[in-house]
């Protein structure tokens, strides 16, 4: 269960949560001096005059101060839904606000969705652009080795991905330790630069960013396409409330990422100011040549480390997803014993990997993914700050004027950035934004078949009540046992039972009839997720309630009928399932290629028996054809 609440902690679980959170929350953002303010300067577009080194370091400064400390570790961390974070788990908070709005709803849920996807398209670019951005540090070392860069970043990648079957138990204790040293590198590397030039400090004054701003418009607007870069990973302190609590969260980000992030900016700009012919890649340019070969190893393990965050995620969230209605059901693996929410899932792992590999190869070095980059970071960062309105206007209550003040100045902000990352579409935010439309279509499309599929079957449908009375009225042979059948809509008689009652002709001593629903909460308490209803005759009408990161174990779930009077043999209890083959057809439904697309979606979904965690050696499905 995650941790809801910091309040009790002692000092070593809060230490472990917050060494903990450094590994794994903060290892994008932590890899992010490797290409930031290098990116700024990549094009030649802006000179490195120290008039334009102050405005740029003063306005990464104020990004780092804004966006992240004012806006999600002030603010959007006060939006928790029952301890969670997360894009859904706002997306959820915001659409119950407004259920009694059915059209404002609707257009929510499609905003979150799409920002669903669009992560998606992020998690395929920061793996890509961090490793990337480290093995360069090779260039540097030794300038004979550029032709090297691909390959071994390919080679990193490639281990990276199957090891993920085996999950992070393993090694992820080591996560924590290794992002702390490299922060501790990072202020290291900063401090040495910043002593020996600590006139640079003055760029914390904002009249620095002001004035750039003011003096170069038009370069200062397409600079911040790249100073945004410094906040990416942002997203995650939101994202992983749930794991480790808010104050872990913030005290890591206040103790230790925020003050090495800014010494090491800070240096990379004193060193730039002093040799500016290190634009090339200041990050590595700042280090010792003795000591260029670790530094480039421990920045692959870094970075190596922030994308297992990403890649944990990225499985997290499907598997979120599928749970409320917007993706097929996959095969999801479990890879701890201990901890339900560590799942691998064979086909989102190789269709990263697929991705990211194009990514690599297609782009080539981590300056031309930057382009690609900050189109995501600033979606998601949009509409967080949407969902953040419908949160605390319709949830919290809080005044329109203050809500409007509160998310209007951060909306404002958000829109610059994003912006300025428009300009950047066709250099390469194209890549991420296609992954995150096709992703977008998928959802929607599996989501409305499901929608007309559930209609259809409905239309079809007999009523269990007197379906019941009339099978009772003169009554089949029962046959020892317990049977469970899976019905997608509660108080509608399932094809499973009307298949077995016309080819068997028998009937079970004792039959439930369960319904698995899922909500727009995190998580449901055990004790609160069965509701059971008697039909008679030994038969009972099951609803099994559960969140979007509860597991969906039936068996274990259908264990506490015992507390109801309903006693259940393991060895002899049989689950019931119907299969039901789409048959497209041109009428009133979507469009001939969704209709198409979400049959072929249907037909390639994992089987409800492993999604639902029933026993193999006692699942019987019965298929069915139904036209949408």
């Amino acid at each position: 269960m995650p941790h809801s609440s910091n309040a009790k902690l002692s000092t070593s679980q809060l230490a472990a949560l917050t060494l903990g959170a450094i590994g794994i929350v903060y290892g994008d953002i932590g890899t992010s001096p490797l290409y930031a303010l290098k990116e700024v300067f990549a094009h030649g577009h802006l000179q490195l005059t120290p008039e334009n080194i102050y405005g740029i370091l003063s306005m990464m400064f104020w990004t780092l101060t804004v966006v992240v400390t004012l806006k999600y570790v002030t603010l959007i961390l006060r939006a928790d839904n029952n301890g969670e974070g997360g894009l859904i788990a706002m997306l959820a908070l915001a659409s119950t606000a407004v259920k009694d709005r059915p059209l404002l709803r609707g257009r929510l849920l499609a905003i979150g969705i799409f920002g669903t996807a669009i992560f998606f398209g992020d998690g395929v670019i920061t793996p890509a652009i961090s490793v990337l951005s480290a093995v360069e540090g090779m260039e540097v070392a030794a300038p004979g080795l550029e032709k090297a860069v691909v390959p071994v970043t390919l080679i990193v990648l490639t281990l990276l991905f199957m090891v993920q079957k085996h999950g992070t138990g393993g090694i992820g204790k080591f996560f924590g330790p290794i992002t702390m040293l490299w922060f501790g590198v990072l202020a290291v590397l900063g401090l040495q630069h910043i002593i020996a030039n600590p006139a640079v400090l003055a760029a914390m004054s904002p009249h620095h960013a002001l004035s750039f701003m003011y003096n170069h418009t038009h370069l200062a607007f397409v600079a911040l396409g790249a100073v945004i870069l410094c906040a990416t990973g942002a997203e995650a302190l939101y994202a992983d409330m749930g794991h480790f609590g808010k104050r872990p969260i913030r005290l890591a980000w206040f103790g230790l990422v925020m003050p090495s992030l800014v010494l090491n900016y800070f240096g990379q700009g004193a060193m730039l100011l002093q040799h500016p012919e290190n634009v090339g890649n200041p990050f590595f340019e700042m280090a010792p040549q003795w000591a260029l070969y670790p530094l480039v190893g421990l920045a692959t393990c870094a970075t190596v480390i922030a994308s297992q965050a990403l890649i944990s995620a990225a499985f997290s969230v499907t598997k979120q997803v599928i749970q409320l209605g917007y993706l097929p059901r996959l095969r999801i693996l479990h890879t701890s014993e201990n901890e339900t929410g560590q799942v691998y899932i064979p086909f989102v792992n190789w269709a990263l990997y697929g991705c990211i590999v194009m990514a690599v190869i297609f782009f080539g070095s981590s300056g031309k993914l930057a382009a690609a980059y900050g189109i995501t970071v600033t979606i998601d960062m949009l509409i967080t700050t949407v969902m953040t309105f419908f949160v605390i206007r319709f949830a919290w209550k809080l005044s329109l004027p203050l809500c409007i003040f509160a998310t209007g100045f951060f909306f404002t902000i958000d829109l610059a950035y994003f912006g300025a990352n428009v300009i950047k579409v066709i250099d390469g935010g194209w890549f991420p934004l296609l992954i995150g439309f096709v992703m977008f279509s998928l959802m929607m499309t599996w989501k409305d078949g499901r929608n007309l599929l559930s209609e259809r079957l409905r239309s079809d449908a007999i009523d269990l009540h007197p379906f019941l009375e009339a099978v009772f009225s003169s009554p089949p042979l029962r046959v020892a046992g317990t049977a469970v059948f899976l019905n997608a809509d509660a108080g509608t008689t399932p094809n499973a039972l009307l298949h077995n009652l016309k080819h068997n002709k028998v009937l079970h001593q004792q039959n439930l009839f369960v319904t698995v629903k899922s909500h727009e909460v995190p998580w449901i308490k055990e004790s609160e997720q069965l509701e059971i209803e008697p039909l008679g005759n030994d038969c009972w009408q099951v609803m099994l309630h559960l969140g979007f990161k509860n597991e969906p174990d039936v068996p274990l779930a259908l264990t506490h009928l015992k507390e109801h009077g309903v006693d259940l043999n393991d060895m002899e209890t049989s689950y019931f399932l119907s299969r039901d083959i789409v048959i497209p057809t041109i009428g009133s439904g979507m469009a001939p290629w969704r209709e198409k697309l979400f049959a072929s979606m249907h037909r390639n979904a994992a089987g409800a028996a492993d999604f639902l965690s029933l026993p193999a050696n006692r699942v019987v499905e019965l298929g069915s054809k139904v036209e949408i």
